[in-house]
């Protein structure tokens, strides 16, 4: 009997371990075996005014038959948001061996706790961290994104990230909320005039998004942008002590020459009645883009630190007038396939790029050569500015057509400060001291700007632009609000001041 026992004891034993270990075998190794999820981005949509926390919940999906087992699960902790997790009713901020059943699923409950006065560099507008799943050698991550700041977002709900509309049956709406304005994702404006009073602050959040085109091929681009459609404009009347502010919605010290953080302004094709006034654009891919027969009327503002192009304009009409484009990765002003262009006392600084401070064209080129083209005429006429840089061209003219006539290719530089060495010797532009006329050609030792490596464009004491411009009706003060003399003005945005 006492024998009997014993190997009954045995048996047991060497069941549960043939068991255990079947079991073990039972599990998937494939590294092929991966794990699907219920969304790829946890979105925590709340608008904190106090500081508080919100829960959302995600499900973890094992499509295969066989149990798999994840060996870690963790947040990876690159924000000071405080993220958590709870997996299988356990709260922590990582899990090792976490498994799941063939053809099952495991709930995750993640929370976040936010502080919505602390300052930008502790919780931004839109704070991004992540849960990281190590299965099988594979790494696979959910994005957590939540909404840091007493802000207004746009769009206010769960679809932030996507597209969304804004219209108001052609009448308007007016951002004067005190708190800034935080755009998440593509915002579309149509049938609405967007007003922009004085001192408002938009900050862009762009993001990497996938789309495809009319092929069915993918395409990854920025979705930080704002689009007017044909019967949208805007409308910003910023002030000299209060301008409007548009950039990205990262404001930490280490984000402030950071560009391409988001896409840009866009006036689609027929976008009418656009005014910027005292406004400033900064940090994106494009500071604003004009379309085919939108018009753009432009004042005492400054777009600077863009990956591309500050200003680009396609086929448009464009009035711009004390305007200062800088630290731009393209051209400061770009005009493309003609258009309608008047730019008084701007200026184009463009230092350490290989991209000219200006560009003019007649044409859309179609392919690489520009064998194949469309053709519009071009009309610019810029006076009493400055066209300068690191390059030893900073005017980029290209005349598609052999036709040099002015209905064709007409452009013009009065009382301006250029810079150009071969574009003069080219067959088509043999003319341009005759067009650009009275114009100072200037060199690199030549005396112009206070302190462009620190991007301060106010002129020097021995500046080359002093009392070098004609008066303009109505232009009587520069970017600054300084008057400028009635005899003698300046060229470029700023009057010099003596000190």
């Amino acid at each position: 009997m006492k024998h009997f026992s014993i190997f009954l004891l045995f048996t047991v034993l060497l069941a549960l371990i043939l068991g255990s270990c079947q079991r073990d075998e039972n599990f998937t190794t494939d590294s092929s075996s991966q794990l699907t999820f219920s969304t790829d981005t946890l979105l925590f949509d709340t608008v904190f005014t106090t500081l508080g926390s919100a829960t959302r919940l995600m499900k973890v999906y094992n499509e295969n038959a066989d149990p798999i087992r994840i060996s870690n699960i963790s947040i990876k902790g690159t924000t000071a948001a405080k993220f958590r997790m709870n997996v299988d009713g356990i709260s922590s901020e990582s899990f090792e061996d976490v498994e799941i059943g063939g053809n099952d699923s495991l709930y995750i409950f993640a929370e976040v706790t936010i502080d919505p006065d602390q300052p930008l560099t502790a919780s931004p507008f839109v704070i991004n961290d992540e849960i990281n799943f190590s299965t099988n050698g594979n790494d696979q991550r959910v994005v957590l994104e939540a909404w840091g700041q007493n802000a207004i977002y746009v769009p206010p709900s769960k679809e932030a990230g996507g597209i969304s509309l804004l219209t108001c049956d052609l009448t308007e709406t007016v951002w004067d909320d005190p708190r800034p304005y935080v755009i998440y994702g593509v915002l579309v404006i149509d049938s609405c005039s967007l007003v922009l009073p004085a001192g408002t602050e938009i900050y862009v959040h762009g993001g990497l998004a996938r789309g495809e085109d009319e092929d069915e091929q993918t395409f990854f681009y920025n979705d930080g942008i704002m689009v007017f459609l044909e019967q949208g404009r805007l409308v910003s009347e910023g002030t000299l002590e209060e301008p409007v502010i548009i950039q990205g919605d990262r404001l930490e010290e280490s984000f402030d020459d950071i560009q391409g953080q988001w896409a840009g302004i866009r006036f689609s094709e027929g976008s009418r009645g656009n005014v910027l006034d005292h406004t400033i654009i900064k940090n994106s891919i494009i500071g604003i883009r004009a379309d085919s027969a939108s018009n753009l009327i432009m004042t005492n503002s400054q777009i600077f630190n863009t990956s591309s192009s500050g200003l680009l304009g396609v086929h448009a009409q464009m009035r711009v007038q004390n305007c200062l484009f800088h630290s731009n990765g393209g051209n400061c002003v770009q005009l493309e396939y003609g258009g309608a262009y008047e730019f008084d006392y701007c200026t184009l600084a463009s230092y350490g790029v290989d991209a000219s401070a200006l560009k003019v064209s007649n044409a859309l080129c179609l392919d690489l050569l520009c064998s194949e083209f469309r053709f519009n005429p071009v009309q610019a006429t810029f006076r009493n500015s400055i066209i300068f840089g690191s390059r030893e061209d900073e005017i980029d003219l290209f005349n598609r057509l052999e036709d040099t006539s002015s209905d064709v290719f007409d452009y013009s530089f009065q009382n301006c400060v250029v810079r150009v060495k071969d574009l003069p010797t080219e067959e088509s532009y043999l003319d341009f001291f005759d067009r650009c006329d009275p114009c100072i050609n200037g060199v690199p030792q030549d005396s112009l700007f206070f302190d462009h490596p620190e991007n301060d464009y106010h002129l020097d004491t021995l500046s080359i632009a002093e009392m070098q411009a004609e008066p303009l009706p109505g232009l009587f003060f520069d970017l600054d609000g300084v008057m400028r003399d009635p005899v003698d003005p300046d060229i470029g945005c700023y009057e010099y001041i003596i000190q």
